[in-house]
């Protein structure tokens, strides 16, 4: 992240001058970094800063495969932040667990030929009367899982049935149709055979939502107290059924840890539907069709892990 970038933050913030930058970490591949940028004069006295500039692509194909399905998540972030993450529900005195999915508030973007330049709020630094969420946790577990499952409950509840103009039309990093290199390397014949039928089932179902597509631990931050979750990093946010996220974010999991789990998404996904303009009707059905579909959703997410690691 160079001077001239930085000018750009200080310029998007209002800022008077940018007084630290401290690297958060690199972007895969060495396609730019993110960064935590203090200001002097600005929107907040810190703001978070994902800059993406693509290295010099490789001749392969695979390479180039790679390189443009990096390139259109940099674009579709941006498009999340600025035309769908104000629709996301933010913490109130009243909330409870499933009522809110909190992103960071989009205060500036920068849209250059092959760069891309995001500027979000500082989720680790409190703001009125929000907390700060400023803890992480490698393996959430009890309440921090909890936190989780509820922000994907919320998540999947705001966006149902929202057509998901600008982002992935079918969302989650290992979509088949964007994995074809992996598809080509895989060695269980029988889970390779049954990938085009389970990617159908899975994107033919009649409930579909966002989903975040990238549902790691890393990739939530929570409260002091492990109660609360945001969530970050919405470069494969797109289409799809809400278990894709569930059965990432539970992948390894014991199995009685697991469907304690999966249930409790379902009490909390249950929950938030009906409390918003879903209704019960259809709250019901979304849940009885999500819940048969977790088994196909688990075997697309290891179809893609099958190819990935060979």
């Amino acid at each position: 992240m160079n001077a001239e970038v930085l000018e750009l933050v200080r310029g998007l913030t209002g800022a008077q001058r940018i007084t630290q930058r401290i690297r958060i970490q690199p972007l895969w591949g060495g396609y730019g970094e993110l960064a935590r940028i203090g200001l002097e004069g600005g929107v907040a006295e810190s703001v978070v800063v994902k800059w993406a500039k693509p290295p010099r692509r490789h001749p392969s194909r695979q390479s180039a495969t790679g390189d443009a399905r990096k390139r259109r998540s940099y674009e579709v972030e941006a498009c999340f932040y600025r035309d769908y993450a104000p629709r996301c529900k933010a913490p109130s005195v009243s909330a409870t667990l499933g009522d809110v999915c909190l992103v960071p508030k989009l205060l500036g973007q920068h849209l250059g030929e092959d760069e891309w330049i995001v500027v979000l709020e500082d989720l680790d630094a409190p703001s009125g009367s929000r907390p700060a969420y400023s803890r992480r946790e490698r393996r959430p577990h009890g309440a921090e899982l909890d936190a989780c499952l509820a922000w994907l409950a919320s998540f999947h509840a705001t966006f149902l049935s929202v057509p998901p103009i600008g982002l992935w039309s079918v969302g989650t990093y290992w979509h088949l149709a964007t994995r074809t290199e992996e598809y080509e390397r895989m060695q269980d014949m029988g889970l390779r055979e049954a990938a085009h039928s389970l990617d159908a089932s899975l994107s033919k179902a009649r409930f579909q939502t966002f989903v975040h597509g990238d549902a790691k631990p890393a990739n939530f931050c929570f409260t002091s107290d492990g109660t609360r979750a945001a969530a970050v990093d919405f470069q494969y946010v797109g289409g799809g059924v809400g278990v894709k996220d569930v059965a990432y974010l539970l992948h390894g999991m014991d199995p009685s840890a697991e469907a304690r789990a999966l249930g409790n998404y379902f009490v909390l996904l249950r929950a938030s539907l009906e409390a918003g303009a879903a209704g019960a009707v259809v709250a019901e059905a979304a849940c009885v069709e999500w819940r048969a579909l977790y088994p196909a959703a688990k075997e697309d997410f290891r179809r893609f892990l099958d190819g990935w690691q060979r």
